[in-house]
Parts: structure tokens; sequence; C-alpha cells
């Protein structure tokens, strides 16, 4: 504890760390962005918004608040596969 108390003002160990985090948020950010392109628009900008996949994904943000990450996982994966197979 006494090494983390005399390092956190130091620049030299502060402005890596701060740098590491601004590039870990922004490859967060670009899989996101990534993945819910591919997954809304399966067939890119010139196909159809795949409205589904859009209400999964609000229903999936609001139980993550009201759930553990693996249960919702799961109920995720079972309802899409579910849809899948009913098309």
């Amino acid at each position: 504890m006494l090494l983390l108390t005399a390092t956190h003002g130091d620049l030299k160990f502060t402005a890596p760390l701060t740098a590491i985090t601004a590039a870990v948020v922004g490859v967060i950010l670009n899989l996101t962005l990534f993945f819910a392109y591919h997954v809304l628009w399966p067939k890119g900008f010139e196909g159809n918004f795949d409205g589904i996949s859009a209400i999964i994904t609000i229903l999936v943000a609001i139980a993550l608040f009201k759930r553990n990450v693996m249960e919702v996982i799961f109920t995720s994966a079972a309802i899409g596969l579910i849809l899948k197979l009913l098309q």
C-alpha cells in the first residue's frame, strides 16, 4: 500500500496507465461499433435493418441491470437459437 501511495501523483507512473486505459476504451468502442454494424445490418447498409436483433439488444441491455451476465448470455443465446430455427 505504501508503494501505491508513493506513486499516486508521479507522472511517470500515471501517464502510461492513462494512455493504456484510453487505448483499451478505444478498442472496446471500436468492437462495439463493428459488432453492432454486422449484427443490425447483416448485408450492409444497403440491406434491411434486423429489427429482431435490435429488440434483443435492447432487452439484453435492460436485463443486465437485473440479472448476472451468465444468465443473460445463456438466455440471449437460447432466444436467438429459437428465433433462427423458426425462420
